[in-house]
């Protein structure tokens, strides 16, 4: 079964030809897919010299438009079997990707979530308050999906292709973490969990991702859950 990897970039040209020689290394029968996100520190010029090397698909928004934008992009396009969401900045070990894959080879899973939160891989110490927000949004998503996840915000979801494919994402930004697992559960698709390690970055080397962005998932849990 081929796997699609959507990796949405932007800003990431120090570490996105690394990303995409791990995921390279880590796996056989793969597509590619970067989603510039209209960078401006030449993330597109190395998404199209890695693209007329054959190694990766690059299509480019004209505008800036948000992490979930990005990746409706690349579903939209992905042909693979299987596709999961791989971020850029080297948070996500590739190697690890195998892992994610099993029970849907195994016929046991539609979707795959990550989990920075079980089992006994490394994991980079860093922000209290980042754990305890990813905690407390994961808490309140369960008591609306009925489901047991560890990590909700993880980036590592893993789907058949025909299951995200049918799903319309409507969220533009991070919102689409709790929008796809309100989606998904809905759905009442086969989730599986499987533990991986996390490297996290720092704000200084790059970390997006704030406190408005933690407000709007609690919005988007409210609002994904409850409507018909």
């Amino acid at each position: 079964m081929q796997l699609s990897v959507i990796i949405p970039a932007y800003n990431e040209a120090a570490t996105l030809e690394e990303v995409v020689r791990r995921v390279e290394s880590a796996l056989t029968d793969k597509e590619i897919i970067v989603v510039d996100d209209c960078s401006t520190d030449g993330t597109a010029r190395l998404g199209e010299r890695l693209q007329s090397e054959g190694r990766i698909r690059l299509l480019r928004h004209e505008q800036n438009q948000g992490k979930g934008a990005a990746l409706r992009t690349g579903f939209a396009h992905a042909q693979g079997d299987m596709v999961i969401v791989q971020d850029a900045d080297l948070e996500y070990d590739p190697a690890e990707i195998p892992k994610l894959m099993k029970p849907i080879l195994d016929n046991k899973a539609d979707v795959v979530f990550g989990s920075r939160f079980i089992g006994g891989d490394s994991h980079r110490v860093l922000y209290f308050w980042h754990s305890m927000g990813n905690r407390f949004l994961t808490l309140v998503s369960n008591m609306f999906t009925d489901l047991n996840l560890t990590d909700m915000e993880v980036c590592y979801k893993l789907f058949r292709r025909e299951v995200i494919q049918s799903i319309r994402i409507e969220e533009s930004r991070f919102g689409f973490e709790p929008e796809i697992t309100a989606k998904v559960a809905k759905g009442h698709y086969r989730i599986y969990e499987a533990g991986i390690s996390y490297s996290g970055r720092t704000y200084a080397e790059g970390k997006k991702i704030g406190w408005r962005d933690g407000v709007r998932a609690l919005w988007c849990i409210l609002k994904y859950n409850l409507r018909p």
